[in-house]
């Protein structure tokens, strides 16, 4: 009998019961990976992988253990097994731990309707050579740019299995494509960089190589001999590329098991306003053909569409089961898990409502300030909402950019920053975060 994901994670759960556990869930990933570097032209390097990837977790009484293993013997399942028994029975007690009751678990949407598995056949490697060449050349036709740091193609296949003792069996099949490049430019100290890329899960949906090399090259070009502005407060422009990490500090911050530990700048927040309000974040896990879309999360609770945040308002937090039960709340169905690692709380896909402006009557409307294109660094007070980047994009000045900027840093507060955000309508809607570029006003822009 064939070995697939479905028949080992049930095969760990007996193993689990014959060892002693009173309760268990397992998870099987059968994977397949593909990636090919070019650089001038020619094959750089080739790997491919292939193999299987089982994580048990065991509960004995509110004592739990997790193990992992990429070896699929039955010999090796049963020793997984006894040593997650063991290991638990010598664990501290966790009043929150277990599994979900069978009333509350469920598929919120069928895996054949999320369109998570391209039926095209894998790649043949000399086509992502192909593909990758082509991205290169596609850089290299610009003036100016003087090499290729990296030009990639992969193709990714996974098939998921999660069962419990409390009666759950799902699984799903997952692929992804993907294409990058990097281009270097100038020369010396005076070298830039900058890059592109796209990853979906039908090949057929990516964007071809001349696409992303070309707008890798131009990325690359605008960064040429960069000057730090002077120090002062200034509208800031999150383009589009790095905007996203603005909503991203928002949701790290109502991550249940954040708020549960009380280390939170959100923590009392809950039905207070924290955008706009005609903003909202909607988070829909059953978006077709998206990366973050998923059918269940990984304790067995079927994923929903919520509002995160409605009209500006916070609406809750993101919860697994071990966390709301911490809170005295029901989960959000946001459980994610690895195979080697516990449950937390994570977001599946994102949506923040789109304004009714472009990118350039944004810029337009800023006066004089910064367009950011990338960020370094990160010094965020989790208590406060402090926040404190590095950061290098575009400087505007009377509403056209005058000059490429690096080495400078913003900063401010997320509390009052989110409040202010003014979203253009640019943002692309396949991804798992659809968040346009954003303009705050009155930064502080520590550079001259």
């Amino acid at each position: 009998m064939s070995q697939t994901p479905e028949t080992l994670a049930h095969a760990l759960l007996d193993a689990a019961r014959k060892a002693g556990a009173d309760a268990a869930d397992a998870i099987a990933i059968a994977g397949t990976s593909l990636s090919i570097d070019v650089r001038g032209g020619a094959l750089e390097e080739a790997q491919r992988s292939e193999g299987s990837d089982l994580g048990l977790r065991v509960f004995v009484g509110r004592r739990s253990a997790i193990v992992s293993a990429s070896d699929t013997r039955e010999e090796t399942l049963r020793t997984m097994a006894e040593r997650a028994v063991t290991m638990a029975r010598e664990a501290p007690e966790d009043p929150y731990a277990g599994l979900a009751d069978p009333d509350q678990l469920g598929i919120g949407a069928d895996p054949a309707t999320l369109e998570l598995s391209d039926p095209a056949p894998e790649p043949d490697p000399a086509a992502l050579q192909e593909e990758a060449r082509r991205a290169e050349a596609a850089a290299l036709a610009h003036d100016g740019i003087r090499q290729i740091d990296s030009a990639s193609a992969g193709y990714g296949a996974q098939s998921v299995h999660l069962a419990a003792t409390n009666g759950f069996s799902g699984g799903y099949r997952r692929t992804s494509r993907s294409l990058s490049c990097v281009a270097i430019t100038g020369e010396g100290l005076g070298m830039e960089r900058d890059h592109d890329g796209d990853n979906r899960i039908f090949q057929s949906d990516l964007r071809s190589p001349e696409d992303i090399g070309d707008s890798t090259a131009r990325r690359a070009l605008e960064r040429v001999k960069p000057r730090r502005p002077k120090t002062g407060a200034y509208p800031v422009l999150y383009d589009e590329r790095v905007s996203s990490s603005l909503i991203g500090h928002l949701v790290s911050a109502i991550n249940g098991a954040t708020i549960a530990r009380g280390a939170s700048w959100l923590r009392d927040a809950l039905g207070e306003a924290v955008l706009p309000d005609a903003l909202s974040l909607i988070e829909d896990p059953h978006r077709a053909r998206v990366m973050g879309s998923r059918p269940f999360d990984a304790e067995g609770l079927a994923t929903r569409r919520r509002a995160i945040v409605d009209k500006g308002v916070l609406t809750g937090w993101t919860l697994d089961l071990a966390n709301a039960r911490k809170l005295g709340m029901e989960s959000t169905a946001n459980a994610a898990r690895s195979v080697s690692g516990g449950v937390s709380p994570s977001n599946w896909n994102l949506e923040l409502t789109q304004g009714t402006q472009t990118r350039d009557d944004l810029i337009a409307e800023m006066g004089t300030g910064l367009i950011v294109t990338s960020m370094i660094g990160s010094t965020i007070n989790p208590n406060t909402g402090d926040y404190s980047r590095g950061a290098a994009g575009l400087w505007v000045e009377n509403g056209q950019i005058a000059y490429p900027v690096s080495g400078v840093t913003v900063a401010g507060n997320l509390h009052e920053m989110l409040r202010t955000i003014q979203p253009a309508n640019d943002a692309r809607p396949w991804l798992s975060r659809v968040v346009p570029s954003l303009l705050v006003e009155g930064l502080t822009l520590a550079g001259e």
